[in-house]
């Protein structure tokens, strides 16, 4: 998967100076980073067998999970007239280890293993507020819009179990479980630039329904480098509440982040 979505990122990188040039009026902007994500809250599995209810397992000190860095991609097409485009990848994978946890109708004794991996991949269509930027010589522009979050969670946790055919050995035993949903959000944003070479950029994506709730807040801080390339650095923050198809999920992901990029 990493390989695949690097090889993504870089033929999409070779292709920007040639679109951009081939269709002026339009502005393209893409980056790739590494992303800080530490995971805290909790998850469960509810498998709907009587007599078993869903255990709440706390992401550290249950399962055990860790800080990861992840790589992370983004592209933005900024059109005349028609809605503006971004894409945002953010892979997350989590691997920990601990002892005796309950995960659906199964007990595991002793140590086991776990994974958490939760992908999330949007796509927006935004518009920038008319005649703010015009009107502040460039500095300042907002935008608004709407985008699909494809929100992909695979929970697994390996371990010895109590054998059902005979209660007094214990088996290996692996528990996969996992949902892939989209998520309809809000999107809002907001660059600053005091200076040419300088911005300031929060970026906000956000839906609840319910009990249910995702969002992500980022602040970023960017530096043209040389021509088109720039390098930045921020915060990312997650939130996501869900509870679908009997996985709950109720986690916060945050962490600093570094990308390098360009911008025609």
């Amino acid at each position: 998967m990493k390989r695949f979505l690097t090889c993504i990122l870089i033929a999409v990188f070779l292709t920007i100076p040639a679109a951009s040039s081939a269709l002026p009026g339009i502005d393209i902007e893409a980056a790739v980073g590494g992303w800080q994500q530490t995971p805290s809250g909790d998850l469960s599995y509810d498998s709907g067998v009587p007599g078993f209810d869903a255990t709440s397992l706390d992401l550290e000190n249950d399962l055990g999970l860790e800080q990861e860095t992840r790589v992370t991609g983004r592209l933005k097409i900024e059109i005349p007239i028609v809605p503006n485009i971004y894409v945002v990848a953010a892979p997350m994978e989590f691997e920990g280890v601990g002892e005796s946890v309950s995960f659906g109708d199964t007990t595991f004794e002793g140590a086991f293993s776990s994974k958490l991996i939760l992908n999330q991949y949007d796509i927006g269509l935004y518009y920038g507020i008319p005649f703010l930027k015009t009107a502040t010589l460039g500095k300042l522009n907002v935008d608004l819009g709407i985008n699909v979050r494809i929100v992909d969670i695979t929970a697994e946790i390996s371990g010895q179990a109590t054998d059902p055919a005979n209660p007094s050995d214990l088996i290996s035993i692996t528990e996969s479980e996992g949902i892939t949903a989209p998520v309809p959000m809000l999107y809002l944003a907001a660059q600053f630039k005091p200076i040419d070479r300088f911005a300031v950029e929060v970026e906000a994506r956000g839906m609840s329904n319910g009990d249910e709730k995702i969002y992500s807040l980022i602040g970023r801080l960017k530096v043209k480098v040389l021509g088109p390339a720039f390098a930045a650095g921020g915060y990312r923050y997650d939130v996501i509440e869900l509870d679908e198809e009997g996985l709950i999920v109720d986690a916060t992901f945050g962490g600093p982040f570094l990308e390098a990029g360009v911008q025609f």
